[in-house]
Parts: structure tokens; sequence; C-alpha cells
């Protein structure tokens, strides 16, 4: 079964984000559990808790069809102390926002070096972070989505999550997140089934679709290893649509959120409709 969605708002309160993925025939989504662009947000009250909660049983939701993301200030590879436990502090806060919501994984960016220490340094707080984050919780998985290696992002590499995950005690509460335009950013060629056949097989072979907890499907604005993080709707960028029809028609995708964050939201239920119609063709 494909759950299919899209990053879907929570504006007024998370209990909202069921109806508005139901709203565009989603059968799956993702959500910010609070504003992703502030440090500190009230905590969630048992109202907000059981309203989300209900609304999820209501429309049919459950946490394997949902792929919670957190703030985009969060950097836990960050080389000043300070900010680093700012982040984690942060971090924390997002996952257990997740365990009192009944959410069982947390998709987000692994970190930034800043160029101020080396990326295996970088690499090895983002490891630490996660586990002191996975030691105060319990039930929700940390999902590390790659990057398209922007600047200092770390996470662009399938070597770098593989890295990340060898450095996380509990393995059975990590996973990754791979989003289609971040990947070929990064240099894997998504843009025939042949492609994709070699793409998927190296994701296998480093990191382990035993792994894969989330996709974002978005089509690239910029070329093939050009590490820009620029989102097109699908089948109007670099990837092109067979990338998609792939990952709609393979049984390794199934049972896991496969979320739009293509720009354009008005065209989302276009887009979760094509999706469905490949998943079925």
């Amino acid at each position: 079964m494909k759950y299919i969605g899209a990053h879907v708002s929570a504006a007024g309160g998370v209990e909202n984000a069921p109806a508005n993925a139901h709203g565009i025939g989603a059968t799956g989504f993702a959500l910010f559990t609070k504003n992703q662009r502030q440090w500190v947000a009230a905590p969630l009250t048992a109202a907000q808790i059981d309203a989300f909660r209900r609304a999820c049983d209501h429309y049919g939701y459950t946490p394997a069809q949902i792929l919670p993301h957190d703030s985009y200030l969060i950097n836990l590879g960050h080389p000043e102390r300070e900010a680093l436990e700012k982040s984690r502090a942060a971090f924390l806060d997002e996952m257990q926002r997740c365990e009192a919501l009944g959410l069982d994984r947390l998709n987000f960016h692994p970190g930034s070096h800043l160029q101020k220490i080396s990326p295996e340094r970088s690499l090895d707080l983002i490891a630490e972070s996660i586990n002191i984050a996975l030691d105060k919780t319990r039930g929700v998985t940390a999902v590390i989505e790659n990057t398209a290696g922007q600047g200092s992002n770390l996470g662009f590499a399938f070597e770098h999550l593989a890295y990340l995950i060898e450095r996380v005690e509990d393995k059975s509460r990590v996973g990754v997140c791979i989003d289609t335009c971040h990947a070929f950013a990064a240099g894997y060629d998504l843009r025939t089934a042949e492609a994709c056949d070699k793409t998927f097989a190296e994701l296998e072979r480093v990191v382990g679709f035993g792994y894969l907890k989330g996709m974002h499907l978005n089509d690239a604005m910029k070329i093939l290893g050009s590490h820009v993080d620029r989102h097109t709707p699908l089948g109007e960028g670099m990837i092109g649509m067979e990338c998609f029809r792939y990952i709609m028609q393979d049984a390794r995708f199934d049972g896991i959120p496969l979320i739009l964050e293509t720009p354009d939201e008005q065209r989302w239920p276009e887009e979760i409709a094509l999706l469905k119609s490949l998943a079925e063709g």
C-alpha cells in the first residue's frame, strides 16, 4: 500500500492537519508539530493531543502514514557548544511532541559543520545528538533526511546516512527519508528507470531499505549534482516523471509516507491523484 500525501498546514493547531490532508485526497501526510521558524513553542495541551488523535482515527491515518518534520532552525552538528545545546533541546522537544501525539517517527535534516569543524566531527556530534534524544524518549524513530549538500549541509551522501546509523546505539529507532530532489542535486541520477535501478541499488548497498521510513517526492529545478535545493512540480523539472512512476510501482516503497513538498499547494490534489494512478497502473 502506497501512503501518498503532502506536507499540510497545521495552522490553528496540529489537530487540523488530518482534515487538511483528507481534503486533498491524501493517504499520508507530513506536518510541523510547532512553528518551524521558532525555537520555542507552548507545550501541546491534553485537549490538542486528544483532538489530533481523534481526527487521525476519524480520517483513517495511522502513525505509519504520518511523517512529522522538525524545525529548520535545528543544527544537531553545530560546531559551537551553546548553539549545539540549544538545537539538542529543541530536537528533544520535537521528539517529545511526537511521542505525546502517538506518532512513531520524526523527520529532520542532520546538520551543518559551518566550515568551522571537520565534516566527520560534525557527523559525530549529530550521532551523539540523536542518541541523547532517543535515550530520553520512547517509541519515536529519528528519521534522517538526505540533503542536497548546499553550503556546509551534511547528509547529501548515502555514506553520511550510514555513518550516522552506525553510531546510533538503538538501531531499531533510526531511519532515513530520501528526498528525490535532494538526491538528484547531490548527484544521484533518477531520470530513467535504469538510473533509478542504480541509485536505489546504491541506497540498499550503503544504507539498506530496512531503514527507509519515508520519502519526499519532489522534482528538481537545477541540474544533476548542482547541490542546489530547489523543488518543482512533478514532471516539470530536471528529474521528470519516470522516477515517480518507478517509485509508485516498486513494492520497496510500500507502507511508508510518500510526501510531496512541491511548490504549488493548489496542485497537490492533482499530483496526489497522478501518483495514485501510477501506483494502480
